[in-house]
């Protein structure tokens, strides 16, 4: 059975949750993209003493308390950009022969997990730590002396909504976006996708081609049959970048196309030149 599903079982045994309550934490977790231990506090089914110690007593993880009276190297730091950290709600407390122990809120979380593993080729060691307690580390340990580089004057303030169905891909291009300092809002589906535009009015959407209920395609369909949304740049990330799938995405009305994998230089360097494109697209 898997982990996931361990926890879910075992939460509904212990009568921490009920059935019905659980159903309504995952479709809500669904559509934010957060954690389940996150949603479950924030519905108030359970408080956060009560998921950390279910956690730590089913299934053995151990946990920290006051990780601010602890030290914290600047290489280590470094291992974990602040916008990622501060995004997920994880902190580095130790690298050692090739394994990071690192805090978290939520172990079962895997999207920034699996993001943190492949970037640093470190295997995880899980520490469970209260929101607040790493709250307060990231801003009493990266802020003073190990804040990232002050973001590009041309990406503070703008938006990016980004809408992809696969967790992981949406994880990395929003760390790596986040990074040059915009501002991001995720989206999972096309329907989802459309609600956040409407929403949130981005200056930029980044859309993956095949996703449920409505592909990239059929985003870009609605987005442009709308006066209100019809103007905003939108990039397609696809997994075809022969010369006939550009043909087809820019004919269609993307601005540009991001091949996968992801390569969050490529990445940038694409939305930065988006963005010069729809500005000079707008000049008379």
């Amino acid at each position: 059975m898997a982990a996931n599903a361990q926890l879910v079982e075992m939460l509904v045994k212990t009568g921490l949750i009920t059935q019905a309550a659980l159903e309504q934490a995952e479709a809500r977790r669904a559509s934010s993209g957060q954690a389940l231990g996150w949603t479950l506090c924030e519905m108030g089914v359970m408080s956060e003493d009560q998921w950390i110690d279910s956690l730590a007593k089913g299934f053995g993880f151990k946990t920290v308390q006051e990780i601010t009276g602890y030290s914290f190297s600047p290489d280590l730091l470094k291992l974990i950009p602040a916008p990622f950290a501060a995004r997920h709600l994880i902190f580095p407390l130790k690298a050692k022969d090739g394994m990071l122990a690192l805090a978290v809120t939520d172990p079962f979380h895997s999207p920034p997990l699996n993001e943190v593993t492949q970037q640093t080729g470190l295997k995880l060691i899980p520490f469970l730590v209260r929101r607040a307690d790493i709250k307060e580390a990231i801003e009493k340990f990266y802020q003073p002396g190990a804040a990232p580089e002050k973001a590009p004057a041309a990406a503070v303030g703008r938006k990016i909504l980004v809408v992809d169905d696969s967790h992981s891909i949406a994880t990395i291009i929003a760390a790596a976006l986040e990074k040059e300092g915009y501002q991001v809002v995720i989206g999972h589906d096309g329907m989802e996708g459309l609600k956040l535009t409407i929403a949130e009015r981005p200056d930029l959407i980044i859309c993956d081609t095949v996703m449920p209920r409505m592909d990239g395609y059929g985003l870009l369909r609605a987005l442009k049959g709308n006066p209100v949304t019809a103007q905003i740049p939108t990039l397609l990330v696809t997994a075809k970048s022969g010369c006939e799938d550009e043909q087809r995405a820019l004919e269609a009305g993307f601005i540009d196309f991001i091949p996968k994998p992801i390569q969050p230089v490529r990445l940038v360097s694409r939305v930065k030149r988006a963005f010069e494109i729809a500005a000079s697209l707008k000049r008379p």
